[in-house]
């Protein structure tokens, strides 16, 4: 399908890199370019890009302002681009929101362009920008714990509550989600994932294992300073000795 597009970048050699692969696509029929975010703003209004590559880091008028000048529920479909923003990198994959990191790649191009056609075709536009909304929510608020994960799966988006995982795995730099007897697959590293979720619901009690504190059935101390649990569907799983300290607190009363 044609596809217009709008390049949104305060550095002229970003807008000219980005112009010159999209200029490559045969499916790309229109490509602008918006040197800020109020040009950017204006750009949206009148044309209505179908695809955005939108600069977090602009003077005046970043990337999410621009978002929150337009509305996120009435947002084209947004790749965001950014140098160093490990919050809102962190952000990006949580939310499962597409992104290019300066300095960017062909090779990352090609893919984060690729996933957007691939978007278009086949997801509502209500839920991408339902994305982009939570996605917003996670930058402005960052110490507000995440309620809610989309996970990738068989062409469509997931949405997971939090409430509803009993223990996360690690998988190399995926987490599996265990929720009852169904398994979810995200495409977060372990660690990006421990920050986002409240401390008070979930605990790290391995390097490979975080485990949903509410459905704990109870502890077994184990000879070697770790300990075993059992959740409540019967599941056990073992802790690291790094983590003792922790589950004896969890095993305590606070009062």
């Amino acid at each position: 399908m044609p596809l217009t597009t709008l390049i949104v970048d305060d550095e002229p050699l970003a807008r000219a890199g980005l112009r010159m692969w999209l200029a490559d696509d045969p499916e790309v029929s229109s490509i602008q370019e918006a040197k800020d975010g109020r040009e950017a703003v204006a750009a949206i209004r009148s044309d209505r890009p179908d695809l955005i590559f939108l600069d977090v880091q602009m003077p005046e008028m970043d990337g999410f302002s621009v978002v929150r000048e337009i509305g996120a529920d009435r947002m084209p479909a947004v790749i965001f681009v950014t140098a160093h923003d490990q919050h809102a990198i962190q952000a990006f994959e949580i939310s499962a929101i597409d992104y290019l990191l300066k300095p960017v790649t062909e090779e990352r191009f090609t893919q984060a362009l690729m996933r957007a056609k691939t978007r278009l075709q086949s997801r509502p536009s209500d839920e991408a920008n339902r994305q982009i909304i939570g996605l917003l929510e996670t930058i402005v608020s960052p110490r507000r714990h995440i309620e809610r994960l989309a996970v990738r799966s068989a062409g469509k988006t997931v949405f997971v509550d939090v409430d509803e995982i009993d223990w996360i795995e690690a998988a190399e730099n995926y987490a599996q989600l265990h929720c009852g007897r169904t398994v979810h697959l995200l495409h977060v590293p372990m660690n990006t994932l421990e920050k986002s979720l409240d401390p008070e619901r979930f605990l790290r009690i391995h390097r490979s294992t975080i485990v949903n504190v509410g459905r704990i059935k109870d502890l077994q101390p184990g000879v070697h300073g770790e300990f075993v649990l059992t959740l409540r569907s019967g599941v056990q799983l073992q802790s690291g000795r790094t983590y003792q300290e922790k589950l004896r607190a969890l095993a305590t009363n606070p009062f």
